[in-house]
């Protein structure tokens, strides 16, 4: 069989050579083209249920968040193990699925059983879907930095501008904001001023959630023009709060800084981050998008943090903290370097030994032409090399 193959090739030098082309074309077409990391993806197809109970310790998350969930998603079709974990005000679960598993499948089929479980929680309480990324889809980060600003400022700089320009990039899937202050209103109540007023405190929680809004109305002609109606309510100063009416009594008003003050102060926070022992700053780190190419990732996410380097505050910049690039690239040239000798190995055993530089030239040929073939394979299966 192999000798009529080589009479049959040596027969037909034009078929073999446009073959050979051809094969040679699709390689190189595939490693231009090819996903390329320089850290396998070995992690299991999973996707996990995020849901934030604010305010309840570990044990109600468990019972009344977490149990209900998990029971729900262990009827998921093709789903292997479900774990579920209790935290203080937050719950999480994971749902991993059997090897091979379309990633989006996966997610669309927990979706579906979500919806149901999500009328035995309490009520208020919506979880969601986490990001469609892996366990190793950390690709880059980056510091945001000023020395005239404050955390807060910092955190609401990224929170508000930065991370939404990064998450525009083609293939992220989610920008994660970490260190620095999220900035809230702090509404500090005093006991003794509320119970003289006979106040209960749910009375102050639903006056300040009904004075946040605005309501509509409706349009108005006059002289041929058409105004538009609308009540304007919502919260923008600390003063805005202050100023909410809890009761009036024989025309008097009870307002909310007569029993509490209003502060600006920053959100409870689990950790910090820190920039090379010299002070805390905010950050962002960039997930990419499952299959994604995290070359191209990486490239998009730095396009877009130049384009909005110009529109920072005067002394605020972004400061590249990991970069996954340099590692591919990295292993990308240690390849470069072992096919060079490998390939220059190759040549000096085939002319020693068969003392033929005709007879060698087909092994030294035939090994980057195999090599571009392997590729041209990955892209058809859909693979990636690492």
């Amino acid at each position: 069989m192999i000798e009529r193959l080589i009479a049959w090739s040596a027969r037909n030098l034009i078929l073999i050579f446009v073959g050979t082309a051809f094969a040679v074309a699709a390689g190189i077409y595939a490693l231009r083209t090819l996903p390329l990391d320089a850290i396998p993806d070995l992690s299991d197809v999973q996707v996990i249920v995020y849901t934030d109970y604010p305010g309840q310790a570990p044990q109600v998350v468990e019972d009344q968040v977490t149990y209900p969930l998990t029971t729900a998603m262990l009827t998921v079709p093709k789903s292997r193990v479900v774990r579920g974990f209790s935290f203080f005000g937050v719950s999480f679960v994971y749902v991993i699925f059997e090897d091979g598993t379309d990633p989006y499948w996966a997610r669309s089929r927990v979706l579906e059983y979500l919806n149901a479980a999500a009328k035995r929680l309490p009520e208020g309480v919506m979880p969601g879907l986490g990001p469609d990324a892996t366990g190793v889809g950390w690709v880059y980060q980056y510091a945001v930095v000023a020395k005239e600003m404050t955390l807060a400022e910092l955190r609401s700089l990224q929170d508000w501008m930065v991370r939404f320009a990064a998450s525009k990039a083609e293939g992220v899937a989610e920008v994660a904001s970490v260190g620095g202050f999220v900035k809230q209103y702090n509404i500090v109540v005093d006991p003794l001023r509320l119970r003289a007023q006979g106040i209960p405190l749910s009375a102050v929680r639903d006056a300040v959630r009904s004075s946040n809004q605005d309501v509509g109305g409706r349009t108005i002609e006059l002289s041929e023009f058409e105004f538009m109606v609308r009540g304007r309510g919502y919260i923008k100063t600390p003063s805005d709060i202050e100023s909410i009416v809890l009761k009036t009594e024989k025309g008097v008003p009870l307002r909310l800084k007569d029993v509490a003050r209003v502060e600006i102060g920053p959100d409870e926070r689990r950790g910090i981050t820190e920039l090379n022992g010299e002070g805390e700053v905010a950050s962002g780190i960039v997930l990419q998008r499952f299959g994604a190419n995290a070359l191209t990732v990486i490239e998009n996410v730095k396009q877009r943090l130049s384009e909005i380097a110009t529109s920072l505050p005067n002394g605020a910049k972004i400061v590249p903290v990991y970069d996954r690039s340099q590692l591919i690239e990295a292993a990308i040239e240690t390849l470069k370097g072992t096919l060079v000798e490998e390939s220059v190995i190759v040549a000096l055993v085939c002319v020693v030994f068969l003392l033929h530089l005709r007879s060698a030239l087909v092994a030294i040929l035939m090994l980057p032409v195999g090599i571009l073939i392997a590729f041209a394979a990955m892209k058809a299966v859909g693979s990636a090399p690492t």
